[in-house]
């Protein structure tokens, strides 16, 4: 197996938000692809964030791109330069007000490696206690939910939980706990 090779790039749009752009690649097997199109999004963390009394904290909000209110864990990006369990802590506490006593390296995931090449780092994060009112930008409204695992759990087996890379992070962290053993 080999990597492709990348014989031409160009930027379509770069935005905050919206980085699109088109390669010209060749295959190990000669075939030149005339346009491969790769978003280019910054890396995300993803906190399964416990409570000091064993309660998982979730984030309701509205995505616009499904166009659906979600449970989801809270979540966010990696700024430029930050390390990512820093990362965890911070957008955790602007976005629900809690600090934690202990943060766990749990997993690192690609959301879609075909045409995305940004990770997603999952980080456990224990003794949750609320420290402050959240701190959201003017673009967000987030309500805080605070769940049983039992509760999450049911809402995985149900479907509940629509946000994939949400899913993984919680099958990943609720295994490694020993709940799913």
């Amino acid at each position: 197996m080999q990597k492709w090779k990348i014989l031409d790039s160009k930027y379509i749009i770069q935005r905050p938000w919206a980085t699109l752009r088109v390669d010209k690649v060749q295959l190990p097997n000669g075939y030149v692809k005339e346009e491969y199109y790769v978003l280019e999004y910054p890396s995300w963390v993803n906190m399964v964030a416990f409570t000091e009394d064993g309660k998982i904290l979730m984030v309701r909000q509205y995505r616009h791109g499904a166009q659906q209110i979600m449970l989801e864990l809270p979540a966010g990006v990696v700024e430029e330069g930050e390390n990512p369990q820093e990362a965890a802590r911070r957008e955790l506490l602007e976005e629900t007000g809690y600090a934690f006593d202990t943060i766990t390296y749990i997993c690192k995931l690609y959301a879609n490696p075909a045409t995305s090449g940004n990770l997603t780092y999952t980080y456990l994060l224990q003794g949750g206690k609320k420290v402050q009112e959240q701190q959201l930008d003017s673009s967000e409204d987030i309500e805080v939910v605070e769940l049983s695992v039992d509760e999450v759990k049911k809402m995985l087996w149900d479907n509940k939980i629509g946000q994939s890379l949400h899913c993984s992070a919680l099958f990943y962290t609720l295994h490694t706990l020993g709940y799913f053993n």
